[in-house]
């Protein structure tokens, strides 16, 4: 299920309870910090434009979620913005991430793995990215969610040579400037 905007904050407390279980996990281990840093961010993100998130609930709640939005111009300066202007360069950041459709977060809880969810709330999240035009980026050291990412047949944006940081940025299947 989609939701746009403010009605994402009528499911904050579960969202936020769902990221914490996931986030707070190997290979992330996020502290209680990170975790009171998201819940304040959502407030803010759903004022952004393009804001969605995608949702998979069960009888025990938020099984798994995805927030996205369209990337600014100019590209942002903060969190791990920086990494990915560094190992792509201005000229492909430009061409390949801004006015596209950033996948922010992808949260499944471990029991709602492997089924599916993942897969689903990507594919749901990104139906209607701007001419196909969807990205994201994960930790280099999440190994497993890298493989996900390939196997889901997101494509790994190469670094420039030298540059290469601690992110790895995806394009979407669909995105016409995928790699090769």
């Amino acid at each position: 299920m989609i939701s746009y905007g403010r009605t994402v904050l009528d499911l904050a407390h579960e969202l936020v309870d769902a990221y914490a279980d996931v986030f707070s996990a190997p290979p992330w281990s996020e502290g209680e910090e990170t975790i009171r840093q998201f819940s304040t961010r959502l407030q803010t993100d759903v004022r952004r434009p393009g804001f969605r998130m995608a949702f998979a609930q069960s009888a025990t709640g938020v099984d798994g979620f995805a927030t996205a939005w369209l990337t600014p111009s100019p590209f942002p300066q903060h969190r791990a913005y920086p990494q990915v202007a560094a190992q792509l360069g201005s000229d492909r950041v430009r061409e390949l991430l801004v006015g596209a459709l950033e996948i922010d977060e992808l949260a499944v809880r471990a029991y709602a793995r492997g089924r599916g969810t993942g897969r689903a709330l990507l594919a749901e999240i990104t139906e209607d990215a701007p001419q196909g035009r969807a990205w994201l980026l994960t930790s280099r050291l999440a190994r497993d969610t890298v493989a996900t990412y390939r196997r889901l047949g997101w494509h790994e944006v190469p670094a420039l040579p030298g540059t290469q940081t601690g992110v790895v940025v995806f394009l979407s299947p669909d995105h016409p400037g995928r790699p090769g």
